[in-house]
């Protein structure tokens, strides 16, 4: 949690965002790492992000190569909500876990998880050990 949030809160006041490695079982999802990734929207990268198609494949197969997988991404919205925006919506993936973190003046303030049922989000329990 400390890489996620400075990686996010060094990427005030756009948009950050990285991979969640670990492990995925039936009831819960065990995040055993961070991974920074760039945030490739360049018209709008304060209310957007986008990941680099061929970095996410780098981390896919580093986490592979360790018996892990990518189980979710993390982006932050700078000062605004933690919740998923209509963007984030219709750019997810049923699978993955989306932790949303909102930073207020390059803080970050409160953290939620959230994943893709269907055509609409619904949290997650996000707890931190």
């Amino acid at each position: 949690m400390a890489e996620l949030r400075r990686h996010l809160e060094a990427g005030y006041p756009n948009e950050a965002c990285g991979a969640l490695i670990g492990r995925a079982g039936k009831e819960t999802r065990d995040v055993l790492e961070f991974r920074p990734m760039r945030n490739t929207i360049e018209d709008r990268p304060w209310d957007r992000y986008a990941l680099d198609p061929l970095e996410q494949l780098r981390v896919q197969k580093d986490a592979d190569a360790r018996g892990l997988e990518i189980i979710g991404f993390a982006h932050s919205h700078p000062d605004h909500p933690p919740r998923p925006s209509k963007f984030d919506e219709e750019h997810a993936w049923d699978f993955y876990s989306y932790i949303v973190a909102s930073i207020q003046k390059g803080k970050l303030i409160e953290a939620r998880s959230w994943r893709l049922n269907g055509s609409s989000f619904e949290e997650e329990e996000l707890a931190v050990r």
